[in-house]
């Protein structure tokens, strides 16, 4: 399961790793600029291969620099990570994590955004989801 790998990170792998999804790839000077409070250019190299050897992203040649990606696309990384959070904090309901969310979102969510939220529910329950 992607979770439990990401489990495995450290701290500062696991920041390169929400710096590369957001970013969609980037190199290790890219990553070191986004660091808060970075490391040395060269440890962020080294985290960068460790995290290659582990699996989690993998690198192409630009020109003169690696340019790293993670091997798991975003969307499918999202799916897991929300079904974690589901089922730890939740107990596997989505209602309750709607009602979380709708909670602690209620005085930022538009109007906007709660009619696409109220469409997505419909269109699920046509499908029979």
């Amino acid at each position: 399961m992607l979770l439990n790998r990401q489990q495995g990170l450290s701290r500062r792998e696991r920041q390169i790793m929400d710096i590369l999804y957001r970013a969609g790839k980037a190199s290790a000077s890219d990553v070191l600029n986004a660091m808060p409070d970075p490391p040395s250019y060269s440890a962020v190299r080294a985290m960068l291969r460790v995290l290659e050897e582990k699996g989690h992203v993998k690198h192409q040649e630009e020109g003169l620099k690696y340019v790293y990606a993670p091997v798991v696309a975003r969307d499918k990384a999202k799916r897991s990570a929300v079904k974690h959070v589901m089922e730890t904090f939740f107990n596997g309901s989505a209602e309750q994590i709607v009602a979380a969310l709708l909670d602690v979102s209620s005085t930022r969510l538009t109007r906007d955004e709660l009619d696409r939220m109220a469409e997505m529910i419909e269109k699920a329950k046509k499908e029979g989801k």
